[in-house]
């Protein structure tokens, strides 16, 4: 168990590691170097330099990956607007942990440890349609405890999750945050009939008509929409910023837990790469306004951080090239003139 507290450093009470300018210059002076065109291997090229700055080394490595996968359960699931009855969650959690879901087949391909985290699925958050979803104790727990499963020694963290239901907790969060208008960001999260998804808009309006759209603090609007596992999430990733690790979010939910965290503070997600594009209207959305770019778009929206382990092998590759390549001079091979 970590001997911090998520609350004293929600309060500026702990500082948290920035970006070493220092190594990411030494990385890029070394990309400059390689035997290859400047700027060839495209984005391969700015992936190694960042995993440079934050790992701070010259030779970033990802040796030591940890896919953190949190699942909890909803209680707007009620409310019909998921394709899916809330149990889903504890059997797809059974699943992960017998090795047959996606997440589980990615992972061995990757060579990634995968830990499966539930956290009182048997205590499912309140309707936010009706009242905070949980209470402002309750949310710090969930954050407490998404900080304590992260290991101050692996080399990147990747985040995912599991909860039926979770995709219109995170299209609140996102509206609130964003000031957006509901049904330009919800979507049909996993198999929701079209016909549904008013139902999942008019829902998703009321809870926000309840508790409104202005937030000071990160643990209130959790409180007000949020679930466990997405508390957990954001939880994890000021534990990874701590430590100064890299970390792929997946895709909506992730993006919609760690969204929050800048009502803290601004910069609290430089040491984030969002893995890949989301189906669902809301994760274009929230990273156009964080200004961050997806490394990939294969039009997945299952979650269970599969696909920020597929993005881990682009990263993978990126570290491959700028750790082995030779120079032009241990080649002996002519620069360009």
């Amino acid at each position: 168990m970590s001997h911090q507290s998520i609350k004293e450093i929600l309060n500026g009470k702990i500082s948290l590691k920035h970006f070493s300018n220092y190594f990411a210059n030494c990385a890029k002076h070394r990309q400059d170097n390689l035997i290859k065109p400047n700027g060839s291997l495209g984005k391969l090229e700015e992936y190694a330099i960042w995993m440079a700055g934050w790992q701070r080394t010259r030779t970033p490595t990802i040796n030591n990956p940890l896919c953190l996968v949190f699942a909890a359960n909803h209680g707007v699931a009620n409310r019909g607007v998921s394709a899916y009855p809330q149990a889903v969650t504890g059997q797809m959690v059974k699943n992960f942990k017998e090795g047959g879901a996606a997440i589980n087949q990615l992972c061995k391909l990757a060579n990634v440890k995968l830990s499966v985290e539930p956290i009182e699925l048997e205590k499912p958050t309140k309707d936010f349609s009706k009242e905070s979803a949980m209470t402002l104790a309750e949310t710090e727990l969930a954050m407490q405890k998404g900080f304590d499963c992260v290991p101050n020694d692996i080399d990147l963290l990747i985040l995912g999750e599991m909860g039926i239901s979770n995709t219109s907790s995170a299209t609140a969060i996102s509206c609130a945050l964003f000031n957006q208008k509901v049904d330009g960001w919800t979507g049909l999260g996993t198999g929701l009939k079209s016909k549904n998804l008013k139902k999942k808009i008019s829902v998703i309006t009321r809870g926000l008509a309840l508790h409104g759209k202005k937030f000071d603090k990160v643990e209130k609007i959790f409180s007000a929409f949020g679930g466990r596992e997405m508390a957990a999430i954001a939880g994890a990733i000021v534990a990874a910023r701590l430590y100064g690790i890299p970390v792929l979010l997946d895709g909506f939910i992730s993006t919609a837990s760690a969204a929050p965290l800048t009502i803290f503070k601004k910069d609290i997600l430089n040491h984030c790469l969002i893995s890949h594009l989301s189906t669902e209207p809301g994760h274009l959305g929230i990273i156009r306004k964080l200004k961050k770019d997806p490394i990939l778009n294969l039009k997945l929206r299952l979650g269970e951080a599969s696909g920020a382990v597929i993005a881990t092998m682009i990263l993978k590759s990126a570290i491959v090239t700028h750790n082995g390549m030779s120079t032009f001079s241990e080649a002996k091979v002519s620069k360009k003139k």
